[in-house]
């Protein structure tokens, strides 16, 4: 997998972007920012992408270790759905008697 991430350099920095957009969105967005903030906010995460394709590119698994953390935070996701609907349909079953 490294030897076509190497092979690879613009979609492997593609794929990390992605990744840290994601991530960033997933964890630490609140709110909205204002346009110029926002695009403030994409430009660094892109500069730091950068540093971490070429720790990537370094052989170093990063797009791996990303790839966890959203899998995880998927999971996490599906388990606050599954969650949320056991509890809307369990009180709705009890609450008409």
């Amino acid at each position: 997998m490294q030897n076509w991430f190497h092979a690879h350099p613009f979609l492997t920095y593609l794929i990390i972007l992605a990744l840290t957009i994601y991530i960033f969105n997933a964890v630490f967005r609140v709110k909205r920012l204002p346009i110029l903030k926002e695009v403030l906010v994409h430009l660094v995460m892109a500069a730091g992408s950068f540093v971490l394709f070429i720790l990537q590119f370094d052989k170093l698994p990063i797009i791996q270790c990303m790839s966890v953390a959203v899998f995880m935070m998927v999971l996490l996701r599906g388990r606050q759905l599954y969650d949320k609907f056991k509890g809307k349909r369990s009180s709705s079953d009890t609450g008409g008697a």
